[in-house]
C-alpha cells in the first residue's frame, strides 16, 4: 500500500474500531437496550454475550497492523449480521432510537470493507492469487 492508502486504512480502522469499542459496555453491563435488541431476536443473553466477545476480538485484531485484515473481516460479518437482523426482525429504528444503531452498523460496515480492500493481498487465501 502507498502511504495514502495506509493513511485512510488507518482512518477507517480506527474508526470501526471506536464504534465496536463504545458498544461493548452496553453488551456486557446488560444494558436494557442489549437485552431488549437479542431478546427480540431470541438469543439473549448468549448472543449478547457472544456477539460482545467477537467484538472485542475484532477491536484487538483492527488495532494490530499484521492482523487488521482478519479483524475486518470479523468487523464486517458481525455488521452484515446486525444489518440483516434490523432489516428482517428488528427495523432501522430499536426503541426510539432514531436508527442510530443501525447507521453504526453500517457505518463499521464499510469502514471494514474498506479495511478488506486495502489489505487484500495480505489475506492468506487471497494472497495466492492476487498479484502487484
Amino acid at each position: 500500500m502507498d502511504r495514502t492508502q495506509n493513511i485512510i486504512s488507518w482512518v477507517a480502522q480506527v474508526i470501526a474500531a471506536a464504534i465496536l469499542a463504545q458498544t461493548l459496555f452496553f453488551k456486557f453491563t446488560a444494558a436494557p437496550e442489549s437485552v431488549y435488541i437479542f431478546s427480540t431476536l431470541g438469543i439473549e443473553p448468549i448472543g449478547r454475550i457472544g456477539s460482545g466477545v467477537a467484538e472485542l476480538i475484532a477491536v484487538i485484531l483492527l488495532l494490530i497492523p499484521r492482523t487488521a485484515w482478519a479483524g475486518s473481516l470479523l468487523g464486517f460479518g458481525i455488521m452484515a449480521g446486525a444489518i440483516f437482523s434490523h432489516l428482517t426482525l428488528l427495523g432501522i429504528e430499536v426503541q426510539g432510537d432514531g436508527g442510530e444503531l443501525f447507521n453504526l452498523a453500517v457505518i463499521v460496515l464499510v469502514a471494514c470493507g474498506i479495511v478488506v480492500f486495502l489489505k487484500r493481498r495480505e489475506i492468506p487465501i487471497l494472497k495466492q492469487f492476487l498479484t502487484n
